[in-house]
């Protein structure tokens, strides 16, 4: 069955990788070989489309650091992976905001300036490119690892238009081992299967090679990583 893979890399990083020794993941050997094979063997991942967004040095805590070892991982899984994996990037929007002080009830006239950061398009093209990706009869299965209630339009819209034809499948990026969002139940509802965690386990045995060969200089993995 043609299955393609797609990660919201803003819920994966925050949900399972951030504070962890786990971010150099090899996207490949733990979606298509380990989670996605375990829920349905008879599934073949043709593609990863991973989506994610360039970080601003600027207000990252590692500074330039942060935008390297972004860069170095980037590169690292194309060049493994040059024909099953395609990163596709939104951007990150940073600008001045003015927010009431968190207190119960919130009150308006009590507000301090604040920057807000947030990511951009990133829902949309995982929406869009997955439901093009079905029209165009391109994949049989499609799985989604997001826990992001603004993707459940997109997953309803694809069952309403093509049923039983297409298999859903939703992986949740939250450590088994930890405490925090729940599991989104909407997104659930439009699938046909849900696995609710990642495990440190899974993690761990899903790392890339320290080095990666290239034709040149080798790519490696980030030090304070």
């Amino acid at each position: 069955m043609k299955t393609i893979i797609y990660v919201d890399g803003y819920n994966l990083f925050y949900g399972c990788l951030k504070h962890t020794r786990y971010k150099w993941l090899d996207l490949h050997r733990l979606f298509a070989e380990q989670i996605v094979h375990a829920q349905d063997p008879g599934s073949r991942v043709t593609q990863i489309k991973f989506f994610t967004a360039d970080i601003k040095a600027k207000i990252a805590s590692n500074g330039q650091l942060a935008t390297q070892a972004q860069q170095s991982y980037h590169r690292a899984l194309v060049q493994k992976y040059s024909t099953s994996i395609e990163i596709i990037k939104g951007f990150y929007s940073l600008e001045k905001a003015t927010l009431p002080v968190y207190k119960s009830p919130p009150d308006k006239r009590d507000s301090v300036d604040v920057w807000r950061l947030e990511e951009k398009e990133t829902d949309v093209n995982i929406a869009l490119t997955a439901y093009r990706d079905v029209a165009k009869n391109t994949a049989e299965h499609i799985v989604f690892v997001s826990n992001d209630t603004d993707l459940s339009p997109a997953l309803q819209a694809i069952r309403d238009d093509f049923g039983s034809s297409i298999k859903i499948g939703v992986i949740i990026p939250i450590r088994k081992e930890t405490t925090g969002r729940p599991p989104n139940a909407k997104l659930s509802s439009y699938a046909d299967w849900t696995r609710k965690y990642i495990t440190n386990n899974e993690l761990a045995d899903s790392q890339l090679p320290e080095l990666i060969p290239t034709n040149r200089k080798p790519i490696k993995k980030p030090e304070y990583w």
